[in-house]
């Protein structure tokens, strides 16, 4: 989303989610100066609008998956996608995978801001599921951190495959930016095929939804 559009949410847009969506917000201040990938848990479509608060009235870019749907769906995500500048992603590619981290770093490398699911999905009962190890690639080959978002309440505002619920239940707790200087610093000239590689990318994955975790007040798969 570029600098124009994204000023234009920040005035129109950031006050109505407030208005009619967010209870309570916790964090604000721990927002850095520079660009960051936000990293949050997925609930829910609408939970673009709180990630999407977040970042205006910044530049930034989503990752949107373009493999579920068909028809009319698919020609009105496409025109969503186009004003928001969203990464195509197809999950059945390899190929898309591929290029999708290549262009999520050249957005970072730009001072754009990313948006990221590390579920890969919406969760289907509410719990946080599972992360894969994307966000970890990416932030490996940027220098921009990690910032941790927990959203609660947004799963019975519109849950998968249900109706709209209008309610000012939503709670949001963003945390400190995470660098993983250490581990980057590691895994520089490493084989990213190689074991080790692959354990800095578990480590920055299950760090990063630890904070999640903590920050949505859940547990994964209904565990604490």
């Amino acid at each position: 989303m570029n600098i124009i559009i994204s000023w234009f949410c920040k005035i129109f847009l950031a006050p109505l989610i407030k208005k009619f969506f967010i209870k309570e917000i916790k964090g604000l201040e721990n927002i850095p100066k520079i660009n960051f990938i936000v990293v949050s848990n997925h609930q829910s479509h609408l939970d673009e609008l709180i990630t999407s608060y977040i970042c205006v009235p910044r530049k930034y870019r989503f990752i949107g998956q373009v493999d579920s749907y068909g028809g009319f769906k698919k020609l009105l995500l496409y025109f969503l996608y186009f004003l928001g500048d969203v990464i195509h992603l197809n999950r059945k590619s390899k190929e898309s995978r591929k290029s999708v981290l290549e262009e999520a770093i050249r957005s970072l490398n730009k001072g754009y801001c990313l948006i990221m699911y590390p579920e890969g999905t919406r969760s289907r009962t509410g719990e946080i599921q599972e992360a894969r190890w994307g966000v970890a690639r990416i932030l490996l080959k940027t220098k921009a951190p990690i910032l941790p978002v927990g959203i609660k309440g947004m799963f019975d505002v519109l849950p998968p495959h249900g109706k709209l619920n209008i309610k000012k239940i939503v709670e949001v707790g963003i945390g400190n930016p995470l660098f993983f200087e250490e581990e980057r610093e590691k895994a520089k000239g490493l084989d990213e095929n190689s074991e080790e590689y692959k354990e800095i990318l578990q480590k920055i994955t299950q760090e990063t939804m630890k904070q999640i975790v903590v920050l949505s007040g859940q547990g994964i798969n209904g565990k604490d």
